[in-house]
């Protein structure tokens, strides 16, 4: 058991220990009264009277303690010793919600369903400065998300804390990839720093999901071929992606900023996509001028791979089969849509 799931035991059991202090309290001060009185009350007035007494209500004596000495000892015990018990159960009941534990465990439980009832989403796993612009780009694009950190202060987990679902544990554990619903996944991004749990996750998330696209991050170069061959369909080096970045800001300064441009514009929504054509597709066998991209779905299609073949502007000629990839160029929202019908 890990240490929130120890949490989350350790709450219930105060709560359940609260309620039965109280409901023992009760009913032993229901069962005092009825046993004084020889029964000459009914078992429901007893109960009334206790709680009346302990509640302070004042409503009057449901049952004739004044003038009956024994009542009278009894009612003043139980005041003492039962109020005392019905205070603290109060004040830790209080405790548990001003703390948040109780929200907390609610929320988690509530996020766990959800993250249950995913289909096709993504698992992001790590959240520190290379997890924060993923998880970014993966709401901007419309889609589902889970994030796997250890980490409860890294920058993705804090600014996405209302808006994203998460899974807070080391990501190396096989129990937390099966919590983030890895068995139901599209696709893992692995961003963890080091290269030896990246290693790992991707073994372990082959293993639990042949189908599922794997992306990996790499910082020693000799890396690259383990990580394919234990399973990585994409493996990227920050450090190889920056030195490019630098170098076009220098020679294509025009081109980076019209592509920093736009992802960056106004609402964020301008991407360039991918649209994958299925054999439940009923565009196949169709030309592209029938899918009528740019009117229809206000997208524009830059190229589409055939196979291995990367064919950039096609002509409108140009049959649509199952297994080719549209590439096309629009708002978030359109190319949802668009993959939503075409696919």
């Amino acid at each position: 058991m890990d240490k929130r799931q120890s949490m989350v035991e350790g709450i219930k059991k105060r709560l359940y220990i609260l309620l039965t202090s109280i409901l023992l309290t009760i009913m032993a001060g229901a069962s005092g009264y009825y046993a004084i009185f020889m029964g000459e009350r009914s078992f429901i007035d007893c109960v009334y009277m206790t709680v009346i007494s302990l509640t302070s209500v004042g409503y009057g004596e449901i049952v004739p303690v004044t003038g009956n000495p024994l009542a009278q000892i009894y009612t003043m015990g139980l005041l003492i010793f039962g109020m005392g018990i019905i205070l603290y159960a109060i004040s830790s009941f209080t405790a548990i919600l001003i703390e948040g534990e109780l929200s907390g465990m609610l929320r988690r439980n509530k996020m766990e369903r959800k993250i249950r009832g995913l289909k096709r989403h993504y698992i992001v796993c790590g959240g520190g400065e290379t997890g924060l612009p993923l998880i970014e780009e993966i709401v901007k694009n419309k889609e589902e998300a889970v994030l796997i950190d250890f980490d409860p202060d890294s920058a993705a987990h804090t600014q996405f804390r209302d808006s994203i679902l998460y899974i807070r544990g080391d990501a190396t554990d096989d129990q937390n990839l099966i919590s983030a619903g890895i068995d139901h996944a599209a696709g893992i991004i692995i961003s963890l720093p080091s290269d030896k749990d990246n290693l790992y996750i991707t073994m372990t998330a082959r293993m639990l999901n042949p189908k599922i696209r794997i992306i990996s991050r790499m910082t020693n170069p000799k890396m690259r071929d383990k990580l394919i061959k234990a399973g990585a369909d994409g493996v990227v080096s920050p450090n190889f992606i920056g030195a490019l970045r630098m170098a076009s800001e220098m020679l294509r300064p025009v081109t980076v900023s019209f592509l920093d441009t736009m992802l960056r514009s106004g609402d964020g929504t301008l991407r360039i996509h991918d649209i994958q054509i299925t054999g439940d597709s009923h565009f196949t066998g169709k030309k592209i001028e029938d899918i009528n991209l740019n009117k229809k779905y206000d997208l524009l299609l830059l190229g589409l791979k055939k196979g291995k073949d990367m064919i950039f502007n096609p002509s409108d000629e140009t049959e649509i089969k199952e297994g080719m990839t549209l590439i096309v160029m629009g708002k978030s929202a359109d190319i949802s849509k668009a993959k939503n019908q075409i696919s």
